[in-house]
C-alpha cells in the first residue's frame, strides 16, 4: 500500500547515531508517487518534548490529534528510510496546514531545488 505525504505512521525509528531504534510515531516525507515506484518510504520523527521554541526545520503540529497521536507533538528535521515493512501501522494524517507547514520545513532543511 502506497504512503501518502503527510501520513503519520508507527516504526522503529533509528536514533542518529544509528544505534539503537525507539518505537515512535512518524510522517511520510516521500511522495506518493516515491512510494509506488520504491520499496521504501522517507519518513520524519515526530516528538512530544517540545522546546521553549521550535528549533530549525521542526514543524510544530496545530492538528497532533487529528495526526492521531496522543500529546501536543512536533515534527523533527531527521529523516530516515524505511522498507514498507518495517511500518507497524498508520495512526492518521497531517492537517492541510500542517502539510503545508511540513513541505515549507522540508525546502529550508534540503536548500533550494534549482
Amino acid at each position: 500500500m502506497p504512503y501518502e505525504f503527510g501520513e503519520v505512521v508507527l516504526v522503529p525509528f533509528p536514533f542518529t547515531n544509528q544505534k539503537a531504534t525507539k518505537q515512535r510515531p512518524a510522517v511520510v516525507a516521500s511522495s506518493r508517487q516515491y512510494a509506488v515506484e520504491r520499496p521504501d518510504v522517507v519518513l520524519m520523527a515526530i516528538t512530544s518534548q517540545l522546546r521553549p521554541s521550535p528549533a530549525f526545520g521542526e514543524v510544530w503540529l496545530a492538528g497532533w490529534q487529528a495526526a492521531g497521536l496522543l500529546k501536543p507533538s512536533a515534527i523533527k528535521p531527521i529523516f530516515a528510510t524505511f522498507e514498507h515493512r518495517l511500518i507497524i501501522r498508520r495512526l492518521g494524517a497531517l492537517s492541510d496546514d500542517d502539510r503545508k507547514s511540513l513541505a515549507e520545513a522540508i525546502g529550508l532543511i534540503l536548500g533550494p531545488s534549482t
